[in-house]
């Protein structure tokens, strides 16, 4: 006699759904159909994730409009130039900018031990990059590695405003 391969599962959502497991393990088979019995069928998640991808989107621009705020406030507060690049890419280099250089001063004068005649050094190089790609490309980096990276820029992530420096 075979295991059996045909599961009638009722969801948590209490829809009883009929689950052909054959392409389990035999040994698994009962132990899945447990799992799915804790979890809602396939159509009631679908239904939760479409509407709750709405509330969803609304959270993401809210969080994003307060980080943009937060960027736009800390870059007049100390002078960092305008970035340049295409449109749709400024928003997002100034919150990446915003981000790695607030984690580089936490790592490196807050925790580390840097006094800020060095990060004054520090500040002073990453003025010197305005294109937007180039802080978002670094949006992954540790703080600590921020100054290697402000070493290793290239003349084109300078910006344009002297285009024969």
């Amino acid at each position: 006699m075979a295991v059996r391969t045909q599961w009638t599962v009722e969801h948590a959502c209490s829809h009883r759904v009929d689950h052909d497991l054959s392409n389990r393990p035999a040994d698994k088979r009962a132990g899945f159909a447990r799992w799915l019995a804790s979890k809602d069928c396939s159509d009631c998640w679908k239904a939760a994730r479409d509407v709750g991808s709405e509330s969803k989107e609304e959270w993401r621009a809210a969080k994003r409009a307060m980080e943009q705020e937060a960027a736009v406030a800390w870059a007049k507060q100390f002078d960092m130039p305008q970035l340049e690049g295409p449109e749709k890419a400024l928003d997002w280099g100034e919150r990446s900018r915003h981000q790695l250089m607030t984690a580089a001063h936490t790592a490196l004068v807050v925790e580390g031990t840097w006094d800020e005649a060095d990060w004054a050094k520090l500040e002073e190089k990453a003025c010197s990059i305005t294109r937007a790609g180039w802080w978002i490309d670094q949006r992954d980096a540790d703080g600590t590695d921020l100054l290697e990276l402000l070493d290793a820029v290239s003349e084109a992530d300078r910006g344009t405003e002297n285009p024969f420096r």
